[in-house]
């Protein structure tokens, strides 16, 4: 063997070596897929916990997005190899192109896409501005299809709900919405709650298709404390709408109690999935460990 060809063999068999090594080390311990569940009666099927993209997220921008386009789409890349088929997004948080990228990669058609209209950029709200706001608001779908490179968003929320009176203050971005659906550009909407007063309005308005709600065991970032919020919860259900757990971990400050705040929210047999922020493939794993550990009641 020529010194030439040795070299190239040497090479060859290290490299070789380096991705069977790192292969293995992917692979770790089993972690179970995530069962794929219904959202309701929204006809949507997706994983029973979801990839979010939003931790401290503001401006347009969120710990996902500061992490930069290689080991972003790498996360959610691996989020999607291991069964996750629920991506959390937002206006606010900057992640639609991010996610665009993604799609290169992960079958559009086998994912379930939410994303938030951050209606606060549009200035303040009032009768005099609902022209513009209907307009504004059918505009912000234009772009998000544009933005993550698809046709139909599967679910569109109005972000951020903390009045109980949003029903009538947002109804322009509501009508601007229904006629996404009739169009067959969202397949569903609703709102994610920031207070008690906005969560038991979402509960009763027949608008809502899905609401997105704060939930962990220890009433950390929540609307009030489990016993207040849980009553909600059940009366949201009760009524037709589907729910989706957010602060799974409060917000990453229950993180040192994730096995518990898991076997919470998988007990409670309110929520139809969960979205948690994960900004580690190791933490895509550990929870989805969890799931498999305890099964939703």
């Amino acid at each position: 063997m020529s010194s030439l060809n040795r070299r190239h063999f040497i090479a060859a068999t290290a490299g070789a070596a380096a991705i069977a090594g790192t292969s293995r080390a992917h692979e770790g311990p089993v972690v179970p897929r995530p069962p794929t569940v219904p959202l309701g009666k929204t006809g949507i099927r997706l994983s029973r916990v979801g990839q979010g993209t939003g931790m401290h997220g503001s401006k347009r921008q969120s710990n996902h997005t500061r992490m930069g386009f290689e080991k972003l789409i790498s996360l959610l890349r691996h989020s999607y190899d291991r069964g996750i088929t629920f991506f959390d997004m937002a206006d606010l948080y900057g992640t639609h192109i991010y996610f665009r990228e993604a799609l290169r990669f992960i079958p559009r058609e086998k994912v379930a896409l939410l994303t938030k209209i951050w209606w606060r950029f549009d200035g303040p709200a009032g009768q005099q501005v609902e022209p513009w706001r209907h307009r504004a608001c059918k505009t912000t779908i234009e772009r998000f299809r544009h933005e993550l490179g698809t046709d139909v968003i599967d679910i569109v929320l109005l972000h951020c709900m903390t009045t109980d009176d949003w029903p009538h203050l947002l109804r322009p971005y509501m009508d601007a919405l229904d006629e996404a659906k009739a169009k067959k550009q969202v397949r569903a909407v609703g709102v994610p709650c920031h207070t008690l007063g906005a969560l038991k309005a979402a509960a009763e308005c027949p608008w809502v298709d899905v609401v997105l709600a704060r939930v962990n065991p220890k009433g950390v970032k929540m609307d009030g404390s489990p016993d207040e919020v849980l009553p909600v919860l059940r009366r949201i259900k009760q009524n037709g709408k589907a729910l989706i757990g957010m602060k799974i971990l409060g917000e990453g400050k229950l993180v040192a109690e994730k096995d518990p705040s898991i076997r919470f929210a998988q007990s409670l047999g309110l929520l139809d999935t969960m979205t948690i922020g994960f900004e580690a493939p190791q933490h895509v794993d550990e929870i989805l460990q969890l799931i498999g550990k305890y099964p939703a009641s």
